[in-house]
């Protein structure tokens, strides 16, 4: 049995997602972490590196003080792939996975977790990706994986497929144990609803909120001044809506959307455009995950953001998921800080990896990496 805990390398970081679950895991430490948000490297180092020793708060093309590691891990920003970006095949970001290639390789790594959207594993920069894992690529001594993964058959409430690639010098790995699922069975619990999430949790999220604002208070990372940190508690807040809005939101029950308002508080836009994303204007059901957090869920008119309390006719919820929610939602508890402005946590929230999902994932490659 070689060591039993292992070096983690967390390339585009964010605010720590998948380090969260991979520490949660119990077998890895950290060695090294790269991000180019400052804010998000500051929510990073607040949980993982407080000191700043190896938080590397940057494009990762200048990180070139690559330490050795047992393991990298990283998902590249997104948006170049997402069904809901352009798609654009020139979009700079989709050409961060060779800088993940370069890093594994200077790290000396044995493993790697990449992560990324559903959709990614049916672009070419995919099938580019695995070609460097075959014969005479940068990463011919890896042998790869590819698992498609919800988060919330692992205890995530959201329903959040994800494309995980897992490339080994050590042997293969098993695909991660499902432990939740639509419909419950044997060993598997039911799948986490909202309910359970914000009223039966270690922190209960109330529906009723009244703050709009973070707490005053800066920290200093790296020479910059930023909001923060921030508990779980602090980041329960929601907005000032108009009435047009409150009114607007209160027509939509439990899974319904903006197809079920009446004509009357239809939005212009809208009553030009009958076809489209039926998840708009949204609210959410108690007895269910949410969907897929983005980086707007503040916004009920971005997605299916709407608290999930209603009653027609009476108590009635009508305002978006709070930060803290949303944080819940992604499977982050009351342990986590959180650096930055109302928008950019907003944003660290959306782009995150879901822990419980990362936590899986850490299980199979530990087991893989102590054999």
């Amino acid at each position: 049995m070689r060591e039993s805990r292992f070096t983690l390398l967390d390339l585009f970081a964010g605010c720590g997602g998948m380090t969260r679950g991979f520490l949660g895991e119990g077998n890895f430490i950290g060695v090294g972490a790269v991000e180019i948000d400052r804010t998000a490297a500051a929510t990073y180092a607040a949980n993982f590196d407080v000191d700043g020793r190896h938080i590397f708060a940057g494009d990762i093309a200048g990180y070139t003080d690559v330490p050795r590691a047992d393991l990298v891990v990283g998902g590249p920003p997104c948006q170049g792939f997402s069904a809901l970006g352009r798609r654009d095949p020139a979009d700079a970001r989709n050409q961060l996975w060779r800088e993940f290639v370069r890093v594994v390789r200077e790290s000396d790594a044995r493993m790697f977790v990449f992560e990324n959207v559903d959709r990614f594993a049916k672009t070419p920069e995919f099938q580019l990706l695995r070609q460097t894992a075959s014969e005479d690529g940068e990463l011919a001594d890896f042998d790869t994986q590819v698992f498609r993964l919800n988060a919330a058959d692992y205890g995530t409430p959201q329903k959040r497929i994800r494309t995980i690639v897992v490339g080994s010098r050590v042997g293969p790995v098993d695909e991660p144990r499902q432990t939740h699922a639509k419909t419950p069975g044997g060993d598997l619990d039911r799948w986490v609803g909202l309910r359970e999430a914000f009223l039966e949790g270690p922190v209960v999220l109330e529906p009723e909120v009244r703050e709009t604002w973070l707490p005053e208070s800066l920290v200093e990372f790296q020479g910059h001044d930023i909001p923060g940190t921030f508990k779980l508690r602090d980041l329960h807040i929601t907005r000032n809506y108009d009435l047009i809005s409150e009114v607007r939101y209160a027509h939509i029950a439990p899974g319904k959307g903006r197809f079920d308002l009446p004509d009357e508080l239809q939005y212009p836009c809208w009553r030009r455009h009958t076809r489209g994303a039926g998840d708009v204007l949204g609210r959410l059901q108690w007895d269910e995950p949410a969907v897929t957090i983005r980086t707007e869920f503040f916004r009920p008119e971005k997605g299916r953001f709407l608290h999930p309390q209603w009653e027609n006719g009476g108590d009635q919820v009508n305002r978006a998921l709070t930060h803290a929610e949303a944080a819940v939602v992604q499977g982050f508890d009351d342990r986590h800080l959180w650096c930055g402005t109302k928008a950019e946590i907003a944003r660290q929230i959306g782009n995150a990896v879901p822990p419980p999902l990362a936590r899986a994932v850490a299980h199979v490659v530990a087991a893989r990496l102590a054999s």
